[in-house]
Formats: structure tokens, sequence, C-alpha cells
């Protein structure tokens, strides 16, 4: 069965950032991501998830910024991410410096790169050669260190503007790279908002090999995935089905916000995902 990895950024948010991580091991949690790592010392990140036995399995690159304070304030600003941005090369590649210190510091075997908020009027071929050439250089520095490069489709509702929407431009994107460590991460969230038919996509894509990542979140609230439209067991049935081994993670706002135990108390999906039958703990 998948691992299931607690998103930080998302869960646990009744705690201070640093706490969170011994919380997730509480509830059973062996792996973590979150948004962005780098308000923090890789030295204090790493000491948190050697103290609570984590993996950390995925991070973002910066969203933008070419120096610490504006990498620091770029996503409150509203940056999105800089790879399909033309002009923006030297930032990107600062970004991307950064991510791999990081990841390689605390043992993160993938980086998740943004694509970026589309500029009104800007040519799509263009945009779209300058993702890919940053792209390639991504996968190529990140091979140095053993780390994947991971672009993620996210949904226009929850992004307006979003470069990158839909699973069929990330597989194309990857497949012109042709790079080994360049992967799609697949969250069935904006998968579902943008082009649904979860099952079909998932037994499209995983077999060829190139899915990295998976996430999950009921739609449309994105809440625990027990609730919403989606059927989650059916499809954590068909990912067994389909041999995916590697780490889904839980990208999700719980539905009782920050009021005292309100992660813990949205996780009887996951405790009924991890002991439905023929499927183990994970």
């Amino acid at each position: 069965m998948p691992q299931f990895a607690a998103n930080l950024s998302l869960m646990y948010t009744e705690y201070p950032f640093l706490d969170r991580f011994e919380a997730a091991a509480q509830d059973g949690f062996r792996g973590v991501e979150y948004l962005f790592p780098y308000d923090h010392p890789v030295a204090e990140l790493r000491a948190r998830l050697q103290a609570n036995g984590l993996q950390q399995v995925l991070f973002n690159a910066p969203p933008a910024g070419a120096d610490k304070d504006s990498v620091h304030g770029a996503w409150a600003s509203g940056a999105r991410g800089t790879a399909c941005l033309p002009g923006r090369e030297a930032e990107f590649r600062h970004g991307l410096a950064l991510a791999l210190e990081y990841a390689v510091g605390l043992a993160c075997p993938r980086v998740h790169v943004m694509a970026g908020l589309a500029p009104a009027g800007a040519d799509p071929q263009r945009l779209q050669a300058t993702f890919q050439s940053n792209l390639q250089h991504a996968a190529t520095e990140a091979a140095k260190v053993g780390v994947d490069i991971l672009i993620e489709p996210i949904n226009t509702r929850d992004m307006p503007g979003y470069f990158l929407t839909r699973q069929d431009q990330a597989h194309a994107l990857v497949q012109a790279v042709g790079a080994p460590n360049l992967h799609v991460q697949m969250d069935l969230y904006h998968c579902q908002i943008m082009e649904g038919d979860l099952a079909t996509r998932l037994r499209h894509y995983i077999p060829a090999g190139r899915v990295g990542h998976i996430q999950i979140a009921g739609v449309p609230e994105r809440h625990e995935p027990d609730t919403g439209e989606l059927n989650y067991p059916y499809l954590f049935g068909v990912i067994d089905e389909l041999g995916y081994s590697g780490w889904i993670g839980c990208e999700y706002r719980p539905r009782a916000g920050t009021q005292p135990g309100a992660t813990r108390h949205g996780l009887g999906w996951l405790h009924r995902a991890v002991t439905a039958p023929s499927q183990g703990v994970a």
C-alpha cells in the first residue's frame, strides 16, 4: 500500500510549524511534506525529522526571489513560480540552487518546481519553451545530487492564471525534456476540478512510470478525503492495483480548522484506509 505523508503547511495548523512534526508522528505518519522550508535553517528541520522518525518526502522550490529576503516574501506577495517566465532564468536558477541545498540537507528525494502565472498577453509558445529549458537545467542539476524534479498541474479556480493546468500538458513536457529524474506530481484534487475521470487517468499515467508523487484532498472544499464528491477508498484500490508504491501527500485543510485536535479528529479516513482488507499499514 502507498504511504501517506502529512502536509504540514495545511495540516496541524493548530500548532506552531515546528511542533507539527511531532504531532504528525504521534498520529502515525512516517513522511511529511510542506510548501517551503526556507524560513527555517536546515539543521533545525533535520533535527525535527530525526527526533520524530520522519522522512521529508517533498517540498517546493522558491516561488520567486533572487536573494534571501525576496525568497522569504515571494509567496505572500503572490508569486507562484518563475519556471515559465522569460527573462527570469537567473532568478529561477538561484531558487533551484537553494532548493537543492535544502533537499540534500534534509535527505529529501524530490523537489516541486512551480511553473508560474502566465502574464496577460504572453505568447504561450514562448512560455512553454522557457519552461522546458528551465526544466532541463533543473533536472540536470538535481541529478548531480540524486534529487528528482516534479511539476504539478494546478487548477485555475484556486490559482487563476497558472500556466500548467492539465495532466497531458505536464506529461508532454516531461517527455520533451527526456530527463529520467523529471516526473509529474499528480494531485487528485486539482485533477478532479480540471479534468475529472480520475480512475481512468490513474490507469493511463501511472503505468507510464512518470508519476513521481500523488496528493489528495476532498473536492470541492479541500477538506479531508472522506468529504466531498470523490470516492477515495475506490481510488486507493486503483492505485494499489496499478502497483504505485510511492508517497501520497495529504494536502488538505482539516474541517475543524485550528481548533485543538482539529487534524487528529479528522483522521478517521486514514485509519480506515490502512486497515482495509488486503492493504497493509503505511
